[in-house]
C-alpha cells in the first residue's frame, strides 16, 4: 500500500459524498450528539472495503464503526478515518468538510491524506514527503502536479495561530493568542493542520476534546512536513485509545521546537 492509494481513496470517497449531495439527504443524531449522514456513512463504507482490498491484516478504526459498536483492535497497526470531519457544516451546505485517512504505527501516524472535496484542497503526506495538490470539486481530478511544502523552521515575531472560527473565539484560545502576540487566522476542519504544514500557520491550539479520527491524518501530513503535535502537558500525542477511549482531551500542533516551545510558555 502505498500514499498514492491513499490519495485515490480519499479521492473516491469525496466523489461519493459530493454525489450524496447533489441528490440531496437527511441528516440524523447520533448517541453522543454528533451529527451522522448517509454521505459518511457511504464514505465510509468505501474506505473500509477499499482498505481491506489494500491492507488485509490492518484493522480500521472508523468514526462510524465505533458509533455502531464495532472497535478495532488498536495495539498495532491501524488505520485511522473520518469519512466526513465537519458534518455539521455539510449538512448545512457548507464546504468547509474533509475526508481524513491515516495509518498509525506504533500509536504514531505514518501516513494520512487530508482531502477537501468541495473546495478541491488535498494534502498528503509520509515520512520524508508532504505534498499538496489542488483537485477538481466535480471530478476530483487533479488540476495541478501535487507540489512539496513544508512547515516553517523558524517563529516570526508575530506567530500565525490558526483556528476553527468557533473554538477560536473561546477565552483560552483568545488569551493563548495574547500571550504570544499572535495573530488569528481561521480554516476549518483538519486544514488546519495543513495550513501549518504548508507554511502558512506556526500553532493551532485545541482546548477541548476531539476524537483521533479528527487528528491523525493531519498529524500525519504535518509531521511529514517537519512539524508536530503535542498535549497541553508537552507529551507527545499518542494513538490507540490507550485511555479506554479514543478521546484528545486538548494539543497544540506546531511548526517547528521554537514554536512549541513558545506554546508551552504560553500554556
Amino acid at each position: 500500500m502505498t500514499l498514492d492509494d491513499l490519495i485515490a481513496l480519499a479521492l473516491a470517497a469525496g466523489r461519493e459524498i459530493m454525489a450524496v449531495r447533489a441528490a440531496g439527504f437527511d441528516a440524523k443524531t447520533k448517541q453522543d450528539g454528533s451529527l451522522v449522514t448517509i454521505a459518511d456513512q457511504r464514505a465510509e463504507a468505501i474506505i473500509e472495503a477499499r482498505l481491506a482490498e489494500l491492507a488485509p491484516s490492518v484493522p480500521m478504526l472508523g468514526e462510524e464503526a465505533v458509533a455502531a459498536g464495532r472497535v478495532a483492535d488498536c495495539s498495532g497497526r491501524f488505520f485511522c478515518v473520518d469519512p466526513l470531519d465537519g458534518t455539521r457544516g455539510f449538512a448545512k451546505g457548507g464546504d468547509e468538510f474533509t475526508v481524513n485517512i491515516a495509518l498509525i504505527e506504533a500509536a504514531t501516524p505514518i501516513m494520512g491524506v487530508v482531502y477537501a472535496p468541495a473546495t478541491g484542497e488535498l494534502y498528503a503526506g509520509e515520512p520524508g514527503k508532504a505534498l499538496a495538490a489542488k483537485c477538481h470539486p466535480q471530478t476530483s481530478q487533479f488540476m495541478e502536479p501535487a507540489k512539496p511544502i513544508s512547515a516553517r523552521a523558524a517563529l516570526p515575531a508575530q506567530p500565525r495561530i490558526v483556528a476553527s472560527d468557533f473554538s477560536g473565539r473561546n477565552e483560552r484560545t483568545g488569551a493563548f493568542i495574547t500571550a504570544l502576540n499572535g495573530a488569528i487566522t481561521h480554516a476549518s476542519s483538519s486544514i488546519k493542520f495543513c495550513r501549518i504544514a504548508e507554511g502558512a500557520a506556526d500553532l493551532y491550539p485545541r482546548f477541548g476534546d476531539v476524537c483521533e479520527w479528527d487528528a491523525a491524518a493531519g498529524h500525519a501530513i504535518l509531521r511529514a512536513a517537519g512539524g508536530d503535535i503535542m498535549l497541553l502537558d508537552g507529551s507527545p500525542l499518542r494513538y490507540g485509545g490507550k485511555n479506554g477511549d479514543f478521546l484528545i482531551h486538548g494539543f497544540v500542533a506546531y511548526a517547528n521546537e521554537a514554536a512549541k516551545n513558545a506554546a508551552l510558555g504560553a500554556l
